[in-house]
């Protein structure tokens, strides 16, 4: 850091289990993305290329290796696996991963259905070729997902090789995890959270509200994701209790453990 001020929680250091920051690029240009990492690459851990737009981004392989060069992992979003599935195209996704020399695949459900055992075979299977992140929730509004199945989709999907399982809420967070105000659906997570372990999830919370929701409840080493680029400054700022949102929550308390 820049300078000292004292009473700042300890945040985990890179490559780090939780305190987990995933930023999604919903279609920088190689330039903006540069501009993006060199201000908050420190701050990032991993970026996914948001829902199918690798299919459409003009130097693909430049963006990339713009991300691999900062030593940020980057992965394809989970729509993509699904228009692949969709379309009887698994052995053709695969081989999309390797020509791009992904080390990072998600495995989602979120627009189509899918038994979940399928969904999980799937899982094993990319799971020898790379790490796996698994989404589960809808994107659909209207399809609410009691708490003890939330849980035992989690636990399935980490058992078939999930790295760490990610918890639906769209680049907006206006479903799954969220009502369509943005609301957190508390009893949902707290619920989550007695069967698997923080570390495990990824939060999608793309609002500010989001971000100190989960940041009052977990602390500043939560895994959040579906940051928009701008926004991976802001949030460390919330992290640390920079921002007033925060800024008497961590104040005369013990440092947080790495």
């Amino acid at each position: 850091m820049n300078y000292e001020i004292g009473q700042i929680p300890n945040r985990t250091q890179k490559p780090r289990q939780n305190g987990f920051t995933m930023a999604m690029d919903k279609g920088l240009s190689n330039r903006e993305a540069e501009d993006f990492l060199s201000v908050a690459g420190p701050y990032v851990d991993i970026v996914k290329l948001g829902w199918a737009t690798s299919y459409v981004t003009p130097n693909l392989d430049q963006k990339l290796e713009i991300y691999r060069a900062a030593n940020i992992p980057v992965y394809f979003g989970g729509t993509l696996f699904e228009a692949f599935i969709v379309r009887n195209r698994f052995d053709d996704y695969r081989r999309i991963l390797d020509k791009y020399k992904m080390q990072y695949a998600e495995v989602s459900d979120g627009s189509i259905d899918m038994p979940h055992d399928q969904k999980c075979e799937y899982i094993r299977q990319l799971a020898g070729q790379v790490t796996v992140l698994s989404e589960v929730g809808s994107k659909d509004a209207d399809k609410i997902i009691p708490p003890y199945k939330w849980i035992a989709l989690m636990k399935a999907e980490m058992e078939a090789g999930s790295w760490k399982v990610i918890g639906e809420a769209r680049e907006g967070g206006n479903v799954g995890l969220f009502r369509s105000t943005g609301e957190v659906r508390s009893g949902l997570v707290e619920e989550i959270l007695t069967q698997i372990p923080s570390e495990r999830i990824i939060w999608e919370a793309p609002q500010k509200s989001q971000q100190v929701w989960f940041i009052k409840l977990l602390g500043s080493n939560v895994n959040l994701g579906n940051i928009a680029p701008n926004e991976v400054i802001p949030l460390e700022t919330i992290r640390l209790g920079l921002r007033g949102d925060t800024f008497s929550d961590f104040l005369d308390a013990a440092a947080e453990t790495k």
